[in-house]
């Protein structure tokens, strides 16, 4: 298999040993999704399609085992320790270089922001991300049929990415948990990268 030093069906074996039914069918979700979403934004979709399945290899580890690695091999600002829900999205951008052997480092830092993201995402790590949020095998039905259709608008990645975070943000809220300041700091980028945008378009026009 392209960008690893193990074949699919070595891959899948994998995957299937260390992760619950629920997780391994929302990997190849990904996968797939990622492959769609990379046709169509014209990215390379071998290379989607490995993130995709790869992105979760560390989900179900245990949070003392994720931290271990994190703290042996890995610089994780603190404030991604504050949800361990995103520990697993460093580890398994290291797991995909040590174990699967991918080095391309558009994979491995698609894989390393899946959860929370970054600002000035590439149009790759964007597709990816989002493609977790929206793959077919275990995501919300209504929810990513209003995601593909904010994708096919112009600005479509971007638009997508912000719902995306709005969303976030407002489960966050109703919960009563903490909001990492990152997600915050990539929430106002997309607010002003889609306004700048649609400021542009409608310039164009004038």
């Amino acid at each position: 298999m392209d960008y690893t030093k193990i074949n699919k069906d070595e891959i899948l074996k994998w995957l299937k040993e260390h992760l619950t039914d629920e997780r391994y069918s929302h990997c190849l979700g990904t996968a797939e999704c990622a492959k769609e979403l990379a046709e169509q934004f014209h990215e390379d979709e071998n290379k989607a399609y490995v993130a995709g399945l790869l992105h979760d290899c560390a989900k179900c580890f245990d949070n003392e085992k994720l931290l271990d690695i994190i703290h042996k091999n890995l610089k994780v600002d603190e404030n991604e320790l504050m949800n361990y829900k995103t520990l697993h999205a460093p580890v398994s951008a290291y797991c995909a270089n040590k174990d699967f052997g991918v080095c391309d480092n558009e994979i491995l830092s698609a894989i390393r922001w899946h959860t929370l993201g970054k600002k000035d995402m590439t149009d790759f790590e964007k597709i990816i991300f989002l493609a977790d949020k929206i793959e077919p095998n275990t995501r919300d039905k209504e929810y990513r049929e209003e995601i593909c259709k904010i994708l096919k608008e112009d600005n479509g990645l971007d638009k997508a990415l912000l719902k995306c975070y709005k969303e976030t943000i407002k489960s966050l809220v109703k919960r009563g948990l903490k909001i990492c300041p990152v997600t915050v700091d990539i929430y106002n980028n997309l607010i002003d990268i889609t306004n700048s945008k649609e400021c542009d378009k409608v310039n164009k026009k004038n």
